[in-house]
């Protein structure tokens, strides 16, 4: 049976001080074991096996300043907080196809055989959940390895019970979910996400605003567990799971993993801003061949992908306080499905801007990344960042963890205020909050006193 007895309370987490000991293993669920869960997978016991380090994640390789440039104190984050140790993870998921994690990441060919044969044994032993799915929501894939049941209710139920179970039979003390599933067609908040309630009552009546994903969200919210959105899937943008989240102390985050042609676009947004130079038009295409690419071929799909990357340069650019600058800019992007290119992404952005006196000037970036590769750092850092998001006492309630947005193409923010998308506001951002939940001194970067 679920923890909480199929109903949407659960006991609060107390701890006796500002941040709970990361006590025990870690649970990680993830809805769609594809190509960046496997990575992620593979690459976390990778790094375990001491053959690869976890380059890309902030909380492994990264560190942070306390107090003055002179002091010389920059401990590694993961010396710095109490985050659950890469040792203490187990992994479980749900996907739509049949095959364990070894076979899903040798059909995914991110990762070379030869690493895959050193994990080998540690990637069989994940077999794949029966997946809630429904092709009214994506269109282009189709597998075998589905649930049934009455409603979406019912199927909510059955996710709820895989999470006591999986809890159970690995021992795990705490459980956060991740969704590395595929994009779905583009929804609105409507009536039946308004309240908690009202959800409820959608899914007992199979409500077809209520997608898949956001059955996997109220599953976890239910339970307690934080639920991290790496899709531009509306998912937890309702105000119904928001409720759910605070009340159940189960922090939520999204949405879009920031990862390739959209983390370049919130590096170089600041820089023209910063100095003050124009833009006529961004035009951004990318060409891949993984699932994400045979998903978002349908129109339905790409339309919720688009709204979420169309989103950063004006918010970044802020053409109202800027419109000589920024006013009317033309912004496209445009995605095409091309399999022989698989999870090797490729993307090229032509950039027109224009400097001193209205004089134009050109950029251009051809950026071939690997989807996946620049991925999973980002799941890893999600997963430990909630963990200790939920065992802190002052961000456990708070719901959204806006100070995540370093992570995401469309960040989460609470209602009525718009997100930050620079990169270099986002980090200062998550590591002042770091600062100020371990009681250091936050950084301004004024610096005023080395003059005195």
């Amino acid at each position: 049976m679920p923890s909480s007895n199929l109903t949407s309370e659960v006991e609060p987490i107390r701890s006796s001080s500002s941040v709970a000991d990361a006590k025990g293993k870690l649970g990680v669920m993830i809805p769609g074991m594809g190509a960046v869960a496997t990575t992620f997978v593979a690459g976390v016991e990778a790094v375990r096996k001491g053959i690869a380090l976890p380059i890309g994640s902030l909380t492994q390789m990264g560190t942070i300043r306390l107090g003055k440039r002179t002091e010389g104190r920059s401990p590694k984050i993961k010396e710095f907080l109490p985050l659950a140790d890469l040792e203490d993870l187990v992994f479980a998921g749900w996907d739509i196809f049949d095959d364990d994690m070894y076979e899903a990441a040798s059909k995914a060919k991110v990762l070379e055989t030869s690493l895959l044969e050193k994990v080998k044994p540690r990637l069989q032993a994940i077999k794949p959940l029966s997946a809630v799915f429904d092709r009214q929501y994506v269109k282009r894939l189709n597998g075998r390895n589905v649930k049934k049941g009455r409603n979406k209710m019912e199927l909510a139920q059955q996710l709820r019970s895989d999470i006591y179970e999986f809890k159970k039979s690995s021992g795990a003390d705490r459980i956060v979910m991740i969704w590395c599933g595929s994009t779905e067609i583009f929804l609105r908040q409507s009536e039946v996400h308004e309240t908690i309630r009202a959800s409820e009552t959608g899914l007992e009546r199979n409500d077809e605003n209520i997608s898949p994903s956001m059955i996997y969200a109220y599953a976890a919210l239910c339970e307690g567990v934080p639920f991290a959105n790496g899709a531009p899937n509306l998912t937890v943008d309702l105000p119904a799971l928001q409720e759910l989240s605070r009340r159940n102390q189960a922090p939520i985050c999204g949405k879009d993993f920031k990862s390739g042609q959209t983390l370049m676009k919130t590096v170089l947004a600041p820089g023209l801003k910063a100095r003050m130079l124009g833009l006529h038009g961004w035009f951004s295409t990318n060409i891949l061949g993984n699932r994400d690419g045979e998903v978002l071929d349908d129109p339905a799909s790409f339309r919720t992908k688009e709204e979420s990357k169309l989103s950063v340069l004006e918010h970044i650019l802020q053409p109202d306080l800027y419109p000589e600058l920024y006013k009317d800019f033309y912004h496209k992007v445009r995605i095409n499905y091309y399999p022989p290119r698989g999870d090797n992404k490729e993307s090229w952005d032509n950039i027109d801007i224009f400097g001193w006196l209205g004089y134009p000037m050109q950029i251009k970036v051809n950026f071939l990344c690997r989807d996946s590769i620049l991925a999973a750092p980002l799941v890893l850092d999600l997963v430990l960042f909630l963990d200790f998001a939920q065992r802190a006492t002052e961000l456990q309630n708070k719901g959204i963890q806006e100070w995540l947005s370093l992570y995401f193409k469309s960040p989460m923010t609470a209602p009525g205020l718009y997100p930050e998308h620079d990169l270099f506001i986002q980090t200062m951002k998550l590591k002042n909050t770091l600062r100020h939940i371990m009681g250091q001194e936050l950084i301004t970067h004024l610096g005023l006193e080395y003059y005195d």
